[in-house]
């Protein structure tokens, strides 16, 4: 047995560690740049939290997910204001941004010469200029993960900026920043979390750090999703939803992920189709296609004994079979409101060039088993 476990230098959680923000802070300086999501507003407490600390902050907002050319002009307005680290605040987006500019503050070129498929996917060699992570959703679990997504609208793909290098310093995890989260964006960010803990288990590069992870975090989501969605204020299930994504975050930075992340890129490249939803649509019928994969082709694997044991977690059910693990989760996504691919512009002529984008994705190596292109068009089908 082999394996390796990374992840952020230390990790804060727990309600209200928002407010030990500035003195963490203090430790890597006194200037920060602050990557934030759209509604830059929800940043005032964080930039009053730093100023009591006589941190100097500049702003940068990512409105939706980063590109390549956002995160090359955040950087230069990093190097401009001579900031010493990065704060990304929000969901993944900002958080991946903020970890990719402060990766480019410390190493020379541009991102084209570390990104993978797009790029020249060179290694990091300077670690990256430090980084607080703190998310204000509980799905990504970026926070912990040693990479970067960004877009490329011209190559029509998202990728990924890749090294241990860019783990963060401090990843602080306050589950009350989640609490405001509208009921859609809590089913979409959840339903995430979960597919980050189902595709880690089941991974060819599973082990058993990562496994221990997968199951707490499974057993949160269970108990805690629908009523984080059905009551946005409860303070139990919030947290456990947040423990459940960092849990998450955890396993996939070191088992990978599988065929939802494989075709979650290439859909986001090519539409306008928040990330979270896109794995929502798409979890039951992977889940289905890896389990008749291994019946057919790898009979006397542990894939089915492993959606075994997710079953009998979601479920509760001790006799629970890989089926059953299956239709509670398709019980879910239809609760929760999770809208078919379609309604995103998928179309079934977009098929074929999505299942050839999907087949080079990096996650798609940690799949379970290899899918064929039949597989993989069957799943897009059924997804739409």
């Amino acid at each position: 047995m082999r394996f390796e476990f990374a992840t952020a230098t230390r990790i804060r959680f727990g309600p209200g560690t928002l407010r030990e923000v500035g003195a963490a802070a203090r430790e890597f300086g006194r200037r920060a740049f602050v990557v934030t999501g759209r509604e830059g507003r929800r940043a005032e407490q964080l930039l009053d939290l730093l100023a009591a600390e006589g941190i100097a902050a500049t702003t940068f907002a990512v409105a939706g997910e980063p590109t390549v050319d956002a995160v090359i002009a955040a950087t230069a307005e990093a190097r401009r204001q001579h900031c010493e680290l990065v704060i990304g605040l929000g969901g993944g987006s900002p958080i991946d941004a903020a970890k990719a500019v402060s990766a480019l503050l410390t190493n020379p070129g541009d991102p084209l010469d570390y990104l993978e498929v797009v790029g020249r996917a060179q290694p990091l060699t300077r670690p990256a200029a430090p980084c607080i992570a703190i998310p204000t959703t509980a799905g990504t679990g970026a926070e912990v993960t040693r990479n970067a997504v960004l877009t490329s609208p011209v190559r029509q793909v998202k990728v990924s900026l890749r090294s241990p290098l860019m783990l963060p310093r401090l990843a602080l995890v306050d589950p009350e920043l989640t609490v405001d989260l509208p009921p859609g964006l809590t089913a979409n960010t959840g339903l995430d979390a979960l597919t980050q803990l189902i595709e880690p288990y089941v991974s060819c590069r599973a082990n058993p750090l990562s496994d221990g992870f997968c199951t707490e975090g499974i057993r949160r989501v269970a108990r805690a999703l629908r009523t984080a969605f059905h009551d946005g204020s409860n303070a139990a299930a919030r947290e456990d939803m947040a423990l459940a994504s960092l849990c998450g975050g955890l396993a996939l930075a070191n088992a990978g992920l599988g065929a939802i992340h494989g075709f979650a890129a290439p859909i986001g490249g090519m539409f306008s189709a928040p990330h979270g939803a896109v794995c929502a649509a798409l979890l039951p019928h992977v889940m289905e296609a890896n389990l008749q994969a291994a019946r057919l082709r790898a009979a006397t694997s542990e894939i089915s004994g492993r959606y075994a044991d997710i079953a009998r977690l979601l479920t509760g059910d001790p006799t629970a079979t890989p089926e059953d693990g299956v239709r509670w989760v398709r019980g879910l996504v239809t609760e929760l409101g999770i809208q078919p691919l379609h309604c995103y512009g998928v179309t079934s002529e977009s098929i074929p060039a999505l299942v050839a984008k999907a087949a080079q994705a990096s996650s798609m190596k940690a799949n379970p088993l290899p899918l064929t292109p039949d597989e993989l068009t069957a799943v897009l089908s059924a997804a739409l």
